[in-house]
């Protein structure tokens, strides 16, 4: 079930800390395009400062993991207050045993949190974290992200949820 998210979710701020504490994830990494904001966009999701401290002030602690360059990543990262880790080449494993060392606890206590199946979901259920999917907040333009997405339809369908 390696294409299989652990929580599927509408948007970041739809993750509470009692949902959290349900699966016992007491540290987040998270994915930026997509996912806080639209593909190499710089407008922050709606309601994203304050999700952030909510986490925070619940003791949940946060990163950001991005397949993307430092160049893109750091100032971003530097916008919203979280330590980060940039080319995290996901899904290899590389990025998220990076971030679960540096977040210091255990895989089982970490969730991943994405907007796609063949990066953020498989590459977190093949080392062992918690993965949350979300629905993209933009969907992209190009030719791999629109293959990406057909397959990705294909799995929502046989994991009952809707796309």
């Amino acid at each position: 079930m390696l294409f299989k998210p652990d929580i599927k979710l509408c948007g970041i701020t739809d993750i509470t800390a009692q949902l959290l504490n349900k699966y016992n994830i007491k540290a987040l990494l998270l994915d930026v395009d997509n996912t806080m904001s639209t593909h190499h966009g710089t407008v922050l999701t709606a309601g994203l400062m304050e999700w952030i401290a909510k986490m925070q002030d619940s003791g949940i602690k946060l990163m950001v993991l991005s397949n993307s360059k430092r160049k893109r990543i750091a100032p971003f990262a530097a916008r919203i207050g979280l330590p980060f880790i940039s080319l995290g080449c996901k899904p290899l494993p590389t990025g998220y045993l990076r971030g679960v060392k540096a977040l210091g606890e255990k895989r089982k206590n970490v969730a991943i949190v994405g907007d796609q199946i063949f990066t953020d979901v498989l590459g977190g259920n093949a080392v062992g974290v918690k993965t949350i999917l979300l629905t993209p907040i933009k969907l992209e333009d190009g030719w791999s992200f629109k293959l990406r997405r057909k397959l990705e339809k294909r799995l929502y369908k046989k994991y009952g949820f809707e796309k």
